[in-house]
């Protein structure tokens, strides 16, 4: 049942046809990357199937990292959790999202621990180490376990593609948040976005 399922959830992510649209540049955003698919098919912490689709009406903000990351993935759902504030009432229109490139180790338990400690909204995402790397793909998100010579098989860290992915109500594209790019900035941006979006 198991593989039937996978095998599913596989042909979904390998069938969907890219979106795209164009964020507005300032600061430290960057243009929709080429072959870039906003397409995931994972599960949240309380073992549910969650798909791009899942969020109707709502901006999805998407990050990638794992729960041992000592500052990259710290930081940056720091500023997902002050974009969330900054957004103030908008923020219900704005879904954030964290996908653990470590399945191995980020248990749905740790996982849910950890994304709550930044903010109650964010949403934990993981998946079989295959289906995580599908995502990834998807993304264009790139990441590699990196093991110190003579350390525990489970002691090791991720090498990953730090920055912020934005999809838009209908699950498109819109474009990427630069690691380093200011919440004030990147909330501003995603207020214009919102606004032009539901005048």
């Amino acid at each position: 049942m198991e593989r039937i399922y996978l095998a599913m959830i596989s042909a979904v992510l390998v069938c969907a046809p890219p979106a795209w649209a164009e964020m507005p540049q300032q600061g430290g955003e960057e243009q929709p990357e080429a072959g870039i698919i906003p397409r995931y098919l994972l599960m949240n912490t309380k073992g549910r199937a969650v798909t791009q689709q899942d969020f109707p009406g709502k901006f999805q903000l998407i990050a990638f990292g794992y729960t041992f990351c000592p500052d990259i993935c710290p930081t940056t759902l720091a500023e997902m959790s002050l974009i969330m504030n900054k957004l103030g009432d908008r923020a219900d229109r704005l879904q954030p999202i964290f996908v653990t490139v470590d399945p191995e180790r980020d248990t749905p338990e740790k996982l849910s621990q950890y994304t709550v400690f930044f903010h109650p909204r964010i949403i934990g995402l993981t998946g079989s180490p295959e289906l995580v790397r599908r995502v990834a793909d998807n993304f264009k998100v790139r990441y590699q376990k990196h093991l110190e010579p003579g350390a525990a098989a489970d002691r090791y860290s991720v090498d990953h593609s730090a920055g912020m992915y934005l999809l838009g109500p209908d699950g498109s594209y819109l474009g990427k948040f630069a690691y380093g790019t200011l919440p004030t900035e990147a909330a501003e941006r995603i207020r214009v976005l919102m606004d032009k979006q539901f005048k």
